[in-house]
C-alpha cells in the first residue's frame, strides 16, 4: 500500500456546543513518530480518541488507505491501531503476565510481532513482576505494562497518550528509551506534554492551540526554538534533566 499509513482530514470532535478539534489534517508515514504537542485541553486527546473510534467525530480518517467510518474501537485493534490511553487502565486484579496474554487478542489472526519474552527484554523490571497482581504495581510499572500489552497486539500503528505523565525521571528515561528502540518496527503517534521528551523521540511535531494545528515541523527544527513553542503551549515545560 503507497501513501501515509494514517491520514487525518478536516478532523472535528465536538462534546456538545464545544468544539474540541477543529477541522485539523495531518499525516503518520510508515517508519515514523510523530508527536501532538499542546496545552490541556488542546484536544490532543480527543484527536488520539476519534482516530480509534472511541469518540465520534466529522471529517475523514484513513487507516492503511482505508477510511475508518463506522468501524469500532476493538475491529481497528484487530487490524493493528492500536490506542495506549492517558491513565494506564490496566487489569488490576489480574497478574503482568495474565494483562500481558489478555494484550494478544488485539492482533486477531495476524502474526505476533512481539511476544511476552520481547516484552520482558524491553522492560526487564517486569520480567521478576511477572506474578504480581496489576493493582500493586507502581505508577511507572503500570505505564509499563500498558505498553507492553499493547505491544503483544502486533501494533501496525501505535497511539500513545502521555506515557511520561506522573512519572519519575528515571521511569521516564525507560519508556523513551522503549519508543527510540521500538520506532523501526511500529510508527507512534504520540501525545505527550513533555515537550522535550516528545522532541528527543519524534522525527515531526504538531502544536495544537484551541483544537487547530498552530504550529508543526521537524522535531529537530522545532527543538532549536523553544521560545516559539513555549509561546504556543502557555507554559515552560520541565526538561529532561539530560536535554
Amino acid at each position: 500500500m503507497t501513501g501515509p499509513l494514517l491520514q487525518v482530514t478536516d478532523l472535528e470532535v465536538s462534546y456538545g456546543p464545544v468544539r474540541a478539534v477543529r477541522g485539523i489534517t495531518f499525516a503518520v508515514d510508515r517508519g515514523e513518530v510523530v508527536a501532538l504537542l499542546g496545552p490541556n485541553g488542546a484536544g490532543k486527546s480527543s484527536t488520539l480518541r476519534a482516530i480509534s473510534a472511541l469518540e465520534p467525530h466529522a471529517g475523514e480518517v484513513r487507516f492503511d488507505g482505508r477510511a475508518v467510518g463506522r468501524r469500532g474501537a476493538s475491529t481497528l485493534a484487530r487490524a493493528g491501531l492500536v490506542h495506549v490511553p492517558e491513565g494506564r487502565r490496566i487489569f488490576p486484579t489480574l497478574s503482568v503476565e495474565e494483562n500481558l496474554r489478555v494484550g494478544t487478542a488485539a492482533r486477531g489472526r495476524r502474526p505476533a510481532d512481539m511476544d511476552l519474552d520481547d516484552v520482558y527484554d524491553l522492560f526487564p523490571m517486569l520480567a521478576d513482576l511477572r506474578a504480581r497482581s496489576g493493582w500493586a504495581l507502581s505508577g511507572g510499572e503500570q505505564q509499563m505494562l500498558a505498553l507492553g500489552r499493547a505491544l503483544v497486539g502486533s501494533p501496525r500503528l501505535l497511539l500513545l497518550d502521555e506515557p511520561s505523565l506522573g512519572l519519575a525521571p528515571t521511569i521516564v528515561d525507560v519508556v523513551v528509551d522503549a519508543i527510540v528502540r521500538l520506532r523501526e518496527r511500529v510508527p507512534v503517534l504520540l501525545v505527550e506534554q513533555n515537550t522535550a521528551v516528545a522532541l528527543d523521540v519524534a522525527d515531526r511535531a504538531l502544536v495544537l492551540s484551541e483544537g487547530r494545528i498552530a504550529l508543526e515541523g521537524p522535531a529537530a527544527e522545532l527543538a532549536g526554538q523553544p521560545e516559539l513553542v513555549d509561546s504556543y503551549l502557555g507554559r515552560r515545560d520541565a526538561r529532561r534533566p539530560d536535554a
